[in-house]
C-alpha cells in the first residue's frame, strides 16, 4: 500500500506540475444542482479535539441540510473516517474518499498528515479544508488546495514570543514532538523570538510517541540547563504526561515557568473536570486559546452542545474547545462556496488523469481517482468567502491566513482557569478583549503591553527569575584583567590567588544581595607584567573561556557587541594629565582678573553712566551746574567715585536716582567678583602647563602616553587622528611619571588616561596635574555572554549598592585621594571675561535708555508749552538772519536745556502776569463813551 501511495505522489506531482490532465473522457455526475454532495472528513475519532470535532461537523451538516438560504435543496453528505491519529492511516483514508469523487475533504487533524494529504488534493484538484492542522509550512505556495480554517500557528507563536518579552525572559527551553507539527513551530518560536532580543537556549526533542521514559531522560537534561522558562509544544494525548512525569522531577515547583500551546485549553475546555492528579499537575500553568469572539449565535450553540453530546463520555458532559467551533465553521465555510460554485454554473465532474491511465492494467488501479474539474473553481470561492460564524468573521488575507488573529492568555488555577489577557496581531498584549479594542495598529512597545497578575507554579503570585546556573556541579569561571598597575582597581597575589581592590569589592558586595547563590571561581588574565588587552579578553568570553569577566572594564561600542554589560559601578571619563609648575605673583597682578576687554568697558561704561546722570541731574542739582570747565571735573570725579561708592554729589532726580541704583548693583556684582579672582591669584599657589587640554594636545607635535592594553590608543588614532609615532604606550604609574618628568628629552608631553586611573596616579605625585575639561565620559561593567539574565541581576544589585550608600564607601576605601588632595594649588585661573557680564551691561543700558527717552520727552513738551514764537526771536535776536529757521530753534531748545527749573518758572510766571495786565488795559478801553 505504501509502494501506492509513493508512485501516486510522484504521478499527482508530475499531473499538476505539467497539465497532463484530459477532457475527453469527462464523467459528469450531476447537472449543475446536483441533489446530494459527497464530502469526506478525517480526524482521529478518540482524541480531545476528534471527539469534538465529530459531534460539531454532524450538528454543522444538519444545520447546513435544514437552512433554505443555503445550497437551495443540495444536501451536503459528509462521511467521516476516523485515522486514529496515524499518519498512514490518515493517508489510506484520504485516497479512498479520492477514488469515490469527493469534491473536497475535511482535515486531516494531524499536521504531518496534512503535509502528504495536501499533495493528493494538490493532483487531484480537490480542496482540502483542515480546522486543525496548524503547521505554519503548510503554506499556499507549496500546497495551493490546502485550506486552513484555523489560525496558523505562526501567530501562536508571536503571542508566546510577546509572553516572553512582556516579563523579561531572555532564554527558553522548548519542549516538543520531533516531527513536522513540533519542529515547525518551534522554528517559527525561534523567529519570533529573535525579534524580542530572545532565544531558545535549549530544544527538547521528543519522540513522537514518547513512553514515560523516553519523556522522563528528556526532562531529567532539561533540569540541567540554566532556563526555567519551558515551552512545550505537543499534542493533547501527550501534553499531560509529559507534565506528570515534570511533576515526580520536581519541575511543577516554584521557580519554574510553564507555557503550553493550545493544547492545553483543548483539555480544560473539554475534558473539564480533571482528575485530581491532572489538575495538580497543571496549576499555575500558561496557555493560550484562539479567541472566539462573543455573538448570540455562538450562544445558543454552546446550549445546544449539552443536548448534543448527552451521555457521549464516560466521565461526564463533552466540553466544547474552540477547535469544534472551527470544525463547525468549516462546514458552513464549505457549503457557501458550494452554493457560489453552482450559482456560477459549476458542474460536479471528473476527469481521467492521461498520465495514470497507463497504470489501469495493474494492480495498483490508480486510474480510479480522478481530477476534480471543477478544482479550482470551488477553491476560489473557498478563499473568498466572507461570512460570520461560531468564530467570529470569517475572512482569507493575501496569504491565505484567517484575518484579525487573536488568543487568549489562560492561567491555570484552582479547579477552573482565568483569563489573564488577550493578544492580537496588531496590538499585542492587552487586557481588553480584541473586539472592544481599536482595530488600528496600537502600541507594542514593551510599555504598551499589559496582562493581569499570574499565579505561578508553587502558587506564587511572584514573577519567577526564569533561570538558574546550569546544574552541572561546576563555578562560573570569571576572568579579571591581572594588571601590573593602579593596584587600588584590580590586584592579584599570585602567593594566595586572591584577588582585591574597588572592582573586586563592589563585584563581591553585589553578590551578596543577590537572592540566591553564586558559585564562582576568580581566574586571572595576563602574564602579570604587560597589561592585558581587554578586547581579546571580552573576545575569550564571546569564545566560552570564561563564563563572565569582572574587573575595570570600560564600556564601548565595540564592546557592547560583544557582551552584556551590568548598569556602570563607576562612570569617568577621559583627561589629560601633564606636568605643572608653580608660578609667583607679579607686581600686576591686580590687573589679571579682567581681560583687556573687560577693563576697556569698564572704564567706557563709567564716563557712559556718569553721562547720563550728568544729563539728568543738570536742570534740577546746583552740583552738576557751573562753568563748562568745572562740570568736566565734576562729571570725571563722579564717574570714577561712583566705582568705589564714594561719590558726594547727590541726586535729586527721580531719574537720576533710578540710574544710579541700577548702577550701583553693577557696580557690587564687578566688584566682588574683581575681589574673589584677585583674593584666589594673590593667595593660593597657580600652576601653569603648555598643555592646555586635548585640543591643543592633539594640535601640537607632542608625544602623548596612554595605558597599554586600553581602547585609549585606537581613540587618539582613529578617532583624533594622532599618528602612531606620537603614541608611546606605558605599562606601570612609574613608567608613566618618569615619562612625563624627561618631557621633550625623550618623555612626553602628557598622558590621555581615564579619570579615576589618574585620580590614583596623582594622589602620590603633586607635580602632575589634570589640564583642560574632562571629555569623553563611559562608564566602568562588568560583562557577561549576550543574553545572560546575570547582567540584569547584578545590575540591579548594583542600583542597590549605590542607593544604601555602599557603592560609595567603596569608592572611598579605594579611590579617595591623599596626598594633593589637601594643598591649596591649582592651575592657572581664568581671566574674567566680557561674556560672564553681558547681562548686567544690558541691565544697564537699557535702564539709562529709559531714563534719557522719559527725560527728553519731558523736556520737548516744557519746550513747547513755555515757549512762543516771539521768545524765541527774542532769544535769537543777535543769531545771524542767515541761519536757517530750524537751526534757530534747535539752539533755543538747547537753551532751553541749560536752563534751571526756577528760570523756566519764573518765565512762565511773567507770561502769565503780562497776559493778565494786557486783558485789563484792553477791558478798560472798552468802558470808555
Amino acid at each position: 500500500m505504501m509502494l501506492k501511495i509513493l508512485i501516486f505522489l510522484v504521478l499527482t506531482e508530475l499531473v499538476a506540475e505539467n497539465g497532463f490532465v484530459h477532457g475527453a473522457e469527462n464523467d459528469t455526475i450531476s447537472s449543475t444542482r446536483p441533489k446530494e454532495v459527497q464530502v469526506g472528513a478525517i480526524f482521529a475519532f478518540d482524541t480531545t479535539i476528534g471527539k469534538v470535532a465529530k459531534v460539531a461537523i454532524q450538528a454543522a451538516v444538519d444545520d447546513v441540510n435544514s437552512s433554505p438560504l443555503v445550497l437551495h435543496g443540495t444536501k451536503l453528505n459528509v462521511t467521516m473516517k476516523d485515522s486514529n491519529f496515524n499518519g498512514l492511516i490518515g493517508i489510506v483514508e484520504a485516497m479512498s474518499f479520492l477514488e469515490k469523487n469527493v469534491v473536497a475533504m475535511i482535515g486531516p487533524q494531524s499536521s504531518v498528515s496534512a503535509h502528504v494529504v495536501a499533495y493528493l488534493a494538490k493532483g487531484l484538484k480537490v480542496p482540502l479544508l483542515s480546522f486543525a492542522a496548524s503547521d505554519p509550512t503548510l503554506s499556499s505556495l507549496e500546497y495551493p488546495f490546502f485550506v486552513r480554517t484555523t489560525q496558523n500557528d505562526l501567530f501562536q507563536m508571536a503571542a508566546i514570543a510577546d509572553i516572553v518579552n512582556y516579563f523579561g525572559w531572555r532564554k527558553v527551553t522548548a519542549i516538543y514532538n520531533d516531527d513536522d507539527f513540533g519542529r515547525n513551530g518551534i522554528a517559527a518560536l525561534e523567529d519570533k523570538l529573535a525579534k524580542t532580543q530572545c532565544t531558545i537556549s535549549y530544544k527538547a526533542a521528543m519522540n513522537p510517541e514518547p513512553t514515560a521514559a523516553d519523556i522522563k531522560d528528556l526532562l531529567y537534561q532539561v533540569t540541567l540547563q540554566e532556563s526555567r522558562v519551558l515551552v512545550l509544544h505537543t499534542y493533547t494525548k501527550h501534553g499531560l504526561k509529559v507534565l506528570e512525569v515534570a511533576r515526580s522531577l520536581h519541575m511543577l515547583s516554584s521557580g519554574y515557568v510553564w507555557i503550553a500551546t493550545d493544547w492545553l485549553s483543548d483539555i480544560v475546555d473539554t475534558e473539564s473536570p480533571l482528575s485530581s492528579d491532572s489538575l495538580s499537575d497543571v496549576q499555575g500553568l500558561l496557555t493560550l486559546r484562539s479567541h472566539t469572539p462573543p455573538s448570540q449565535d455562538k450562544k445558543k450553540f454552546v446550549a445546544r452542545w449539552k443536548n448534543l453530546t448527552r451521555g457521549m463520555d464516560e466521565n461526564g458532559l463533552l466540553g466544547l474547545n474552540t477547535y469544534g467551533l472551527y470544525a463547525y465553521d468549516t462546514v458552513w465555510i464549505l457549503a457557501h462556496a458550494l452554493d457560489e460554485f453552482f450559482s456560477q454554473g459549476g458542474n460536479i465532474s471528473f476527469s481521467n488523469s492521461s498520465m495514470l491511465s497507463p497504470l489501469s492494467d495493474g494492480s495498483l488501479h490508480l486510474d480510479s481517482m480522478r481530477v476534480f474539474d471543477g478544482g479550482e473553481l470551488l477553491l476560489s470561492n473557498v478563499r473568498r468567502v466572507k461570512m460570520t460564524g461560531l468564530t467570529g468573521n470569517i475572512q482569507y488575507d493575501s496569504d491565505r491566513n484567517l484575518i484579525n488573529p487573536a488568543y487568549d492568555i489562560v492561567n491555570v488555577v484552582g479547579t477552573g482557569h482565568i483569563t489573564i489577557g488577550y493578544w492580537t496581531n496588531s496590538s499585542g498584549l492587552s487586557v481588553k478583549p480584541p473586539e472592544a479594542s481599536s482595530p488600528q495598529p496600537s502600541n507594542q512597545t514593551s510599555s504598551g503591553q499589559q496582562l493581569y497578575g499570574v499565579i505561578w507554579p508553587g502558587q506564587t503570585t511572584e514573577k519567577p527569575r526564569g533561570w538558574v546556573f546550569p546544574n552541572s556541579g561546576q563555578h562560573l569561571k570569571i576572568g579579571v584583567p591581572n594588571r601590573v598597575d593602579y593596584d587600588g582597581i584590580v590586584s592579584y597575589s599570585a602567593r594566595t590567588n586572591s584577588f582585591t581592590g574597588y572592582a573586586i569589592d563592589v563585584f563581591t558586595s553585589a553578590v551578596n544581595l543577590l537572592p540566591y547563590a553564586l558559585p564562582y571561581k576568580l581566574v586571572p588574565f595576563g602574564d602579570g607584567i604587560h597589561n592585558p588587552n581587554l578586547d581579546e579578553l571580552i573576545g575569550n568570553m564571546s569564545g566560552g573561556v570564561f563564563d563572565a569577566v569582572v574587573g575595570d572594564i570600560p564600556i564601548t561600542t565595540y564592546r557592547l557587541t560583544k557582551a552584556d554589560f551590568t548598569l556602570p559601578y563607576i562612570e569617568s571619563g577621559l583627561v589629560v594629565v601633564a606636568q605643572v609648575n608653580a608660578t609667583d605673583s607679579n607686581a600686576w597682578a591686580f590687573l589679571q582678573p579682567f581681560t583687556p576687554t573687560m577693563w576697556l568697558t569698564i572704564l567706557a561704561s563709567l564716563f557712559f553712566v556718569g553721562s547720563v546722570v550728568w544729563i539728568l541731574e543738570h536742570r534740577h542739582n546746583d552740583e552738576f551746574r557751573g562753568p563748562p570747565r568745572q562740570q568736566m571735573v565734576t562729571l570725571l570725579w563722579f564717574s570714577l567715585s561712583t566705582w568705589f561708592f564714594s561719590h558726594r554729589e547727590s541726586t535729586v532726580s527721580a531719574l537720576g536716582r533710578f540710574v544710579l541704583i541700577m548702577w550701583l548693583f553693577v557696580v557690587l556684582i564687578i566688584n566682588s567678583s574683581y575681589t574673589a579672582s584677585l583674593t584666589s591669584i594673590l593667595t593660593v599657589q597657580q600652576l601653569t602647563s603648555s598643555v592646555k587640554g586635548i585640543q591643543s594636545l592633539v594640535a601640537s607635535n607632542d608625544r602623548i602616553g596612554y595605558r597599554e592594553g586600553s581602547y585609549i590608543y585606537n581613540y587618539l588614532n582613529k578617532e583624533l587622528g594622532v599618528p602612531e609615532s606620537r603614541l608611546v604606550p606605558l605599562n606601570s604609574e612609574n613608567e608613566s611619571a618618569e615619562a612625563l618628568r624627561k618631557g621633550s628629552n625623550g618623555g612626553i608631553a602628557a598622558i590621555v588616561d581615564i579619570k579615576a586611573y589618574m585620580e590614583i596616579f596623582l594622589s602620590k605625585r603633586c607635580e602632575f596635574s589634570i589640564v583642560g575639561q574632562e571629555f569623553t565620559r563611559n562608564g566602568w561593567g562588568f560583562a557577561f555572554p549576550r543574553g545572560s539574565q546575570m547582567a540584569t541581576d547584578l545590575s540591579t544589585a548594583i542600583l542597590r549598592l549605590s542607593e544604601n550608600g555602599d557603592l560609595q564607601r567603596i569608592h572611598d576605601k579605594w579611590l579617595q585621594r591623599s596626598a594633593c588632595s589637601s594643598q591649596d594649588t591649582q592651575l592657572a585661573v581664568d581671566k574674567l571675561q566680557l561674556q560672564s557680564f553681558w547681562g548686567l551691561y544690558l541691565i544697564i543700558g537699557l535702564a539709562c535708555l529709559f531714563a534719557l527717552i522719559v527725560y527728553f520727552g519731558r523736556m520737548v513738551i516744557q519746550f513747547m508749552r513755555h515757549y512762543t514764537p516771539k521768545e524765541v526771536e527774542s532769544t535769537l535776536q543777535n543769531v545771524v538772519a542767515s541761519r536757517s529757521p530750524q537751526l534757530r530753534r534747535v539752539k533755543t531748545f538747547l537753551s532751553f536745556l541749560d536752563e534751571t527749573e526756577e528760570e523756566i518758572k519764573r518765565r512762565s510766571l511773567k507770561r502769565r502776569i503780562e497776559g493778565s495786565s494786557t486783558t485789563s488795559n484792553f477791558a478798560s478801553t472798552l468802558s470808555l463813551p
